[in-house]
């Protein structure tokens, strides 16, 4: 075939799809097509005539490739329905931004308020053998004050494995293997056999703190506790400390706080009484100090505790526990501002 007939041959090649384009470039202007068929072919033309038929060979293979050039994009275009073509100018689409769970932004904050006053973070194991759970903090065998905890027991062996029901257990290990002073706090998750509803979980989040050293008094339990109330919830806050009794601590308190939803003047959430309870607290009992070694007559301390689901609820008036732990997309994205 001269290439006359191949000129004429490009021309009338019927190009109506991708696969037949492709067949057109492979045909024609492929490693074994026929342009490069007649560039080979200029080994047996005379001398006087290789320029003129090289000239025509390299018009040839640029009708061809200005063909495929042309055709190539119309192709590609209606590849796609028109309502899946993709404009590459336009914005990409927007990457929704996460949030801190709302338990994870009060923990955070807690450990930093009590971090700028001395305390360190302690943390330990929430499967707990007897010991550590309740022997060693005043809890005897037998003793009604177990009653206070509903436990998720593992193994009711003499050791009495289980989950445990505080973070005080965290406490204990630190008085074992440190010595005074002891400036600490022990955030964690705990577990109580109880029944789950807008009030109560089988699971929960503490902080509980421990400042043990020489002369240490209630009056600076009582200052810690309303430092750390006026920086969460506002420096207008004001505490009030009741007796109340925990195995671990003598004397025992618990605090509450003006209610931040009334100004303290009374409402449902605090039931009229313009007070809301957010933590128990106490001189740490000479029996503890003794049982992890500390001598309760040179050294004395304070102890408190608090579920980080209550101060949440208190600080962005959640009204049901049950939402922490629902993953619940819509609650978790009120969280974003907090941030």
């Amino acid at each position: 075939m001269n290439l006359s007939e191949l000129k004429r041959e490009i021309q009338s090649f019927k190009i109506s799809s991708k696969e037949e384009l492709e067949s057109f470039r492979i045909h024609f202007l492929g490693s074994k097509g026929i342009i490069k068929q007649k560039y080979a072919e200029l080994k047996t033309v005379p001398n006087l005539q290789k320029k003129e038929f090289g000239q025509e060979i390299n018009l040839l293979r640029k009708l061809a490739e200005e063909r495929h050039d042309l055709l190539k994009p119309q192709l590609s275009k209606t590849a796609f329905p028109k309502t899946e073509q993709i404009d590459l100018s336009m914005p990409g689409n927007p990457i929704n931004i996460g949030s801190h769970h709302p338990l994870s932004i009060v923990r955070k904050e807690i450990i930093e308020l009590f971090s700028t006053i001395g305390f360190n973070v302690s943390e330990g194991p929430e499967i707990e053998d007897d010991w550590h759970n309740f022997s060693a903090l005043n809890f005897p065998k037998e003793h009604p004050a177990r009653d206070m905890q509903d436990t998720f027991f593992i193994n009711k062996s003499a050791d009495e494995i289980a989950l445990r029901t505080h973070t005080s257990s965290v406490q204990v290990r630190v008085m074992e293997n440190s010595s005074p002073p002891i400036r600490t706090i022990s955030p964690g998750r705990v577990y109580r056999n109880e029944a789950i509803s807008a009030r109560a979980h089988c699971f929960f989040h503490q902080v509980e703190g421990l400042y043990i050293d020489k002369g240490v008094s209630f009056a600076d339990l009582k200052q810690t506790l309303l430092y750390f109330a006026q920086e969460l919830f506002g420096s207008k806050t004001k505490i009030r400390l009741r007796p109340s009794y925990f195995p671990f601590t003598e004397p025992s308190a618990e605090v509450d706080i003006s209610c931040t939803i009334c100004s303290a003047k009374g409402c449902s959430v605090c039931k009229y009484t313009g007070w809301l309870e957010i933590l128990g607290c106490g001189m740490v009992d000479p029996n503890v100090l003794d049982s992890c070694g500390i001598d309760s007559n040179v050294f004395s301390g304070f102890a408190f505790g608090m579920g980080i689901e209550r101060i949440a609820q208190l600080k962005y008036k959640v009204s049901d526990l049950r939402f922490y732990s629902e993953n619940d997309i819509r609650f978790l994205d009120q969280f974003k501002s907090a941030l």
